[in-house]
């Protein structure tokens, strides 16, 4: 699997969203849209209506990752839109085979979030529900936080889990506190999507970030031992 770096825009400048896209175009494999409803967490971001304009807007595939409530209602639109990839909580979904399937349906990548104090064992049983796995390196709600090293023991259980599933290729994301400084070691536990807002918008050159980034993550996962290819 190779490493893809996933700018969000949740460090962007909304005013610009069209330019910011853009600007990372030419470096990133993913344009990652962070979906808050202030009621799952306490901030309020963007919707369908900002979501469908973008994808009018960018070559990027978009990558929603949805911290809402009520996933399990509003999930496949957001797949039917034509976000490539669309992310639940398990911590908000009440019928997550469900809406994974739906998801899946609608032709998107199906992925599952957990936050940093959600043990991801229970839900191995919905791995063939699933082509992508998130786990948050903070709480979720708000960019610019400091990463969580407390969770990459939990990277490293997940890849390990991945990897004795025997479903094949399920992507394994990271989100929250992603930088120059945190990339490599998310990598090494066994990571090979990484989000990253601050880290690439904060930049003078968003692009170059971007690639430095990945730079990062390629070189830490050509030596890690659970690469097995």
């Amino acid at each position: 699997m190779a490493v893809q770096i996933s700018p969000s825009i949740l460090a962007a400048d909304f005013a610009r969203l069209a330019d910011e896209a853009a600007a990372v175009e030419s470096a990133a494999d993913w344009l990652h849209v962070d979906v808050m409803d202030s009621h799952f967490v306490p901030n309020l971001t963007i919707g369908l209506p900002v979501v469908e304009s973008l994808l009018k807007a960018t070559a990027l595939p978009i990558d929603c990752h949805l911290m809402i409530d009520d996933p399990d209602r509003d999930a496949p639109a957001y797949a039917e839109a034509g976000a490539r990839s669309v992310t639940i909580h398990a911590e908000a979904a009440s019928a997550p085979v469900r809406t994974l399937r739906a998801i899946r349906a609608a032709g998107a990548r199906a992925g599952l979030g957990v936050n940093p104090a959600t043990p991801v064992e229970p839900f191995a049983d919905l791995l063939p529900e699933l082509d992508m796995l998130l786990l948050m390196t903070v709480d979720p709600g708000f960019g610019g936080q400091h990463f969580l090293d407390i969770v990459l023991p939990k990277i490293r259980r997940a890849r390990a889990l991945l990897a004795a599933s025997g479903l094949g290729e399920i992507w394994l994301q990271v989100d929250g506190g992603v930088s120059e400084e945190t990339i490599e070691r998310c990598a090494e536990a066994g990571a090979d999507v990484f989000v990253a807002g601050s880290a690439v918008y904060g930049a003078t050159d968003p692009a170059l970030a971007a690639r430095n980034l990945r730079e990062q993550a390629e070189r830490a996962t050509a030596r890690a031992g659970w690469r097995t290819a």
